[in-house]
């Protein structure tokens, strides 16, 4: 029942107004009270230090982001789009949903252009678009092609072991695709194709679905966690033996160079994991050891950096891994070559780590004796090898795959990978932040793996919060839907997903990732000083940092220049015009 308007009229003469002191004196304290927390973030001294041109591009960054917010990202949006796509679009909502409206939109042209300083966490084969390296797959002279079962069933198609080879005598005779196909029989890979219902595009377009986790796959979130890492890792044995032939491994470093330097990124540490499969030029049998494939990653980043595109890139280092899931032999086989290409290209390799999925994997703690032992061959022979641990990319709580922080901690970690679980345990963040250990996170990587149904559920802003260091890092962006090595997307998606990052705290993620980047091989106590000095050390570390800031500059000019209105534009004194 309605109040009445006289019983209204009384009671709405003693509602306080805001304007009254005792709620201006709450409002008061209130703000007082939410720039109190903000001191402890982990971008707070970043944004402190922020010049006048810089703080105006953030303002006008979160201008557009509030317009976008208001005009794309709308319930009226919604019911338009929901007519031609089917789809509900909401600010946050999944990566593989959102992928092409984000890249229409003004903040995608800044976040495109902006400098993202280093990618720390990035797997080898899941980096370049795979539209790009299976053309240069069926157009590599010599490639054959086999499968460990005829290719005649839904089952065989989705499942099938798929092995890629060059061979110097092309058999054309048999088909994988009837019943009588002999089981790991190499066949010339353009008959394959051409054989393949629909012919060769339609055959590049199921070797590439092979590849890449699907809309569908993403979005099945109730088949839980282990279901995508299943289709994940198979993703991962297709393209096992695809760029490890020579003439395609050089064709993905230059793209993937190429890829990140348009994307402002001027150096990256990739996860390397591969076996002894890799095959020089027209050669059948695969390489005893590694020494090859960082001879060709030598040069490739030398002739890279001397072209006029790979001005101001600063580099490739691989950070070396073992699977995790293999035995005590395998991986100490595994070390072992580790240790042997450390020796012999010292600048090539930043660190060691164990991947796979976590919960499917050996616990680091089940690893110790393997571990320690590869600290004491390290030590032995001289060589500076750290350990860069994924630890925490799970759901668990108390679980061993959780319980691989604790680990990685005391085993003496530099950085960890993706430490999703991390904002569980706040003994750990103390330490962490105390033993200045950076955070690689990955959030559409944890998003389309199903860790979290949407960026705005991920819990990198508490780790922020609590004044973890912190950087953004894509993964595996081939396979999980972007389609290219660069970081714009999950850059963008913390943008516009975290209300209290914008572009200022986009800036620390970046300049902390150069911050901990392995650069060179150094001691435990010149990691930490490089880290606490920054950019007024006198070590390469220093300069790239100081360099990094100058191109953010340049960046916050340009927002000014492109996005600004005429007040935005005016310079301020001691600023250069635009």
């Amino acid at each position: 029942m309605a109040m009445p308007n006289d019983v209204w009229e009384e009671i709405s003469q003693d509602i306080p107004q805001t304007s009254d002191p005792f709620i201006q004196q709450y409002l008061s304290g209130r703000s007082s009270l939410i720039d109190q927390e903000r001191t402890s973030r982990s971008d707070a001294s970043f944004r402190t230090a922020l010049s006048p041109i810089a703080k105006r591009a953030c303002a006008i960054v979160d201008r557009i982001r509030a317009d976008e917010l208001a005009t794309i990202w709308t319930p009226q949006v919604e019911e338009d789009m929901a007519i031609a796509t089917n789809q509900p679009v909401f600010p946050g909502m999944m990566f593989m949903l959102s992928k092409d409206r984000m890249e229409s939109t003004k903040l995608w042209r800044i976040v495109r252009r902006m400098p993202k300083g280093s990618l720390l966490h990035a797997h080898t084969d899941a980096m370049v678009s795979f539209d790009f390296i299976l053309e240069e797959l069926i157009n590599a002279p010599g490639m054959h092609m086999s499968s460990d079962r005829c290719l005649t069933s839904p089952e065989a198609m989705e499942n099938a072991a798929l092995n890629f080879r060059y061979r110097a005598k092309d058999r054309t005779e048999g088909s994988v695709w009837e019943e009588g196909y002999e089981p790991s029989t190499f066949l010339k890979l353009t008959n394959v194709a051409d054989q393949f219902p629909g012919g060769r595009s339609a055959f590049l377009a199921w070797l590439k679905s092979r590849l890449v986790l699907s809309q569908q796959d993403s979005h099945q979130q109730h088949h839980g966690i282990d279901s995508i890492w299943l289709k994940f890792i198979k993703c991962f044995q297709v393209a096992d033996t695809i760029m490890h032939y020579e003439p395609i491994f050089r064709s993905f470093l230059r793209r993937l160079m190429s890829d990140l330097k348009a994307d402002g990124v001027n150096y990256a540490e990739l996860r390397f994991s591969w076996g002894l499969n890799y095959c020089r030029d027209q050669q059948e049998e695969p390489e005893s050891d590694y020494d090859h494939i960082f001879q060709v990653l030598e040069e490739e980043v030398a002739r890279f950096k001397a072209t006029k595109e790979g001005q101001g890139f600063w580099g490739l280092r691989v950070i070396w891994t073992s699977l995790r899931s293999l035995p005590t032999r395998s991986i100490i086989e595994n070390m072992d070559h580790c240790i042997t290409s450390k020796m012999a290209y010292p600048h090539l390799i930043a660190g060691y780590d164990l991947v796979g999925p976590e919960d499917f994997g050996r616990p680091l703690a089940d690893l110790l004796p393997e571990l320690f032992w590869f600290r004491k061959q390290c030590a032995q022979e001289g060589v500076n090898i750290p350990f860069f641990f994924h630890a925490g990319e799970t759901l668990g709580d108390g679980t061993e795959t959780d319980s691989n922080l604790f680990d990685a901690i005391l085993l003496g970690t530099r950085r960890i990978g993706h430490g999703y679980s991390l904002y569980k345990h706040p003994l750990l963040i103390d330490m962490i932040k105390e033993k200045r250990i950076l955070i690689e996170s990955c959030p559409i990587s944890n998003e389309v793996l199903r860790l979290c149904g949407s960026v705005l559920a991920h819990p990198l802003p508490a780790l922020i919060a609590r004044g973890v260091a912190c950087s953004l890092c894509n993964d595996d962006p081939a396979m999980l839907g972007q389609d290219t090595p660069g970081m714009s997307h999950d850059f963008w998606q913390a943008l516009q997903g975290w209300e209290n990052l914008g572009l200022a705290g986009l800036g620390s993620l970046a300049e902390n990732s150069i911050r901990y980047s392995a650069f060179e091989d150094e001691t435990q106590a010149e990691w930490l000083s490089g880290i606490r000095e920054a950019s007024l050390g006198k070590g390469i570390k220093a300069q790239r940092l100081k360099e990094w800031q100058v191109e953010w500059e340049n960046f916050c000019l340009w927002i000014l220049t492109e996005f600004g209105d005429e007040e935005d534009r005016q310079p301020q004194e001691g600023e250069a015009t635009p």
